[in-house]
């Protein structure tokens, strides 16, 4: 399953948000777009799936134009997770993994043993079997977003597309949710395209970084051969060493900032004030 855009430009009214991109997302591996707030990172992937229609140029899925696809036949080759989606009131997680059979619904084809095979296989990967009666929002962050993917899982679409999965996670939890997209991508040989604000942990589990820069393609590429001093200054606007993590051995952004500075400055000024002012008047005391 091949994923593409052809020269698109998407806007919103008369703005232009990407113009003449070309991009296609490489096949069973994980995509990660990096780029600053507004640069066009979820506008481009609301385009993939097919939620925004370019103005000019075309999305294409195994070489026929998106547009012109019935939309269950998309939503069984590609499935999107919105940026911190919001589940109904009360709804159980089993209900919503559920919702992820839509596609293959219609009133001469009802629940079937497929169906049912697909959500259990979905709430046993993402470890919520024991949750599937709990309601979504009585979760934890961590378990809320599980229960997502388990959703889009259980859809059984070839491309996985999610907008910053990891909003609003702490540390723990940003971690094993890219813990556990990496491990269906390369279990199942899904093709995952994401969105993340944090260069590090983009750079650890991404096979392949889109660098987006006032709606166009920046670079791309492997992180070790795109993230470096001079991506972060154009990119991000932002002055920091590059360095080689560590654990992982890909690129770790170190970002310049006054902060360090600022203590080192408040350390010296509080040695100085502990200094006599006047040697003289300490010696005959």
């Amino acid at each position: 399953m091949v994923l593409e855009a052809r020269a698109i430009t998407v806007a919103y009214g008369d703005h232009p948000i990407i113009e003449a991109l070309n991009l296609e997302i490489p096949k069973e591996k994980i995509t990660v777009f990096i780029g600053k707030n507004g640069c066009g990172k979820s506008t481009l992937l609301s385009a993939f799936a097919r939620l925004l229609k370019p103005k000019a140029g075309s999305v294409v899925l195994n070489g026929k134009d998106i547009a012109k696809m019935p939309t269950k036949k998309v939503a069984r080759d590609l499935s999107l997770l919105p940026q911190a989606p919001v589940a109904p009131e009360g709804l159980t997680v089993l209900q919503l993994v559920r919702q992820g059979r839509y596609p293959y619904q219609n009133w001469l084809n009802q629940w079937s043993t497929d169906d049912e095979r697909a959500v259990r296989h979905a709430l046993r990967v993402t470890n919520l079997e024991d949750l599937a009666d709990r309601p979504v929002d009585s979760l934890s962050g961590g378990q809320r977003q599980r229960a997502w993917i388990a959703m889009v899982l259980a859809q059984e679409t070839d491309i996985l597309l999610l907008d910053e999965p990891t909003t609003y996670l702490d540390l723990s939890h940003q971690v094993e949710i890219l813990d556990l997209l990496f491990a269906l991508n390369r279990a199942e040989k899904r093709t995952i395209a994401m969105v993340l604000h944090d260069i590090n942990l983009a750079c650890r589990y991404a096979d392949h970084i889109v660098a987006v820069h006032n709606g166009r393609i920046y670079a791309q590429g492997a992180p070790e051969e795109i993230i470096n001093e001079q991506l972060m200054r154009d990119v991000f606007k932002i002055e920091a060493k590059i360095i080689n993590d560590p654990l992982f051995g890909t690129p770790m952004c170190i970002p310049h900032g006054r902060g360090r500075n600022l203590i080192k400055q408040r350390q010296q000024e509080q040695f100085e004030n502990r200094q006599p002012t006047n040697p003289v008047a300490v010696k005959n005391r």
